[in-house]
């Protein structure tokens, strides 16, 4: 396969986003649905494409690219602060003793779900995305949510397989 360049102005990224000291609190169905309807919500805005996910029990991986209209450090602010809020108002709504252990003494917020410095990194070719789409698509196989990539709900790997896009915000890279 030849790889094409990236131009450097809309280098499609590798975000990877962790939960506060590695908790599994996206192992519920209910927060890893919040990511997903973000991510939905941010294509149909046409902030991003997206070119591939995973929603493990205590991180995310996104291969994504910006539109025109929007930054990429911009679209990953709104991805963590709106999916905080909405995890926020969950907790305290039906597990406020979950609650407890994201509060941080900081002057800035009362709770924190997302480490801070999230990972980016810029993917200069073709080669590179589909190196970082393998990565991520073996996630749930490695620790052990599912036997086979594709059968992992929260991934983009049923895509590359053919076999769908069950939320429909996915742009094949190729």
């Amino acid at each position: 396969m030849t790889t094409k360049p990236i131009q450097i102005d809309d280098c499609p990224q590798f975000f990877t986003a962790t939960i506060l000291n590695w908790n599994n609190l996206l192992k519920p169905e209910k927060y890893k649905f919040i990511i997903i309807e973000s991510l939905q919500y941010l294509v149909n805005e046409k902030r991003v494409l997206i070119y591939g996910y995973v929603i493990m029990d205590n991180h995310i991986h996104i291969v994504w690219e910006p539109t025109q209209l929007y930054s990429l450090k911009h679209t990953q602010l709104s991805l963590l602060k709106f999916t905080s809020q909405r995890i926020k108002r969950d907790l305290e709504n039906n597990h406020p003793q979950v609650l407890k252990h994201y509060r941080v003494a900081l002057k800035d917020r009362v709770y924190q779900f997302w480490q801070r410095n999230a990972l980016c990194i810029d993917l200069y070719s073709e080669e590179i995305i589909e190196e970082k789409l393998n990565y991520i698509h073996r996630n749930p196989v490695k620790a052990e949510l599912s036997v086979n990539e594709e059968d992992y709900r929260f991934s983009s790997a049923s895509f590359y397989k053919g076999l769908g896009d069950e939320f429909k915000f996915l742009t094949d890279f190729r």
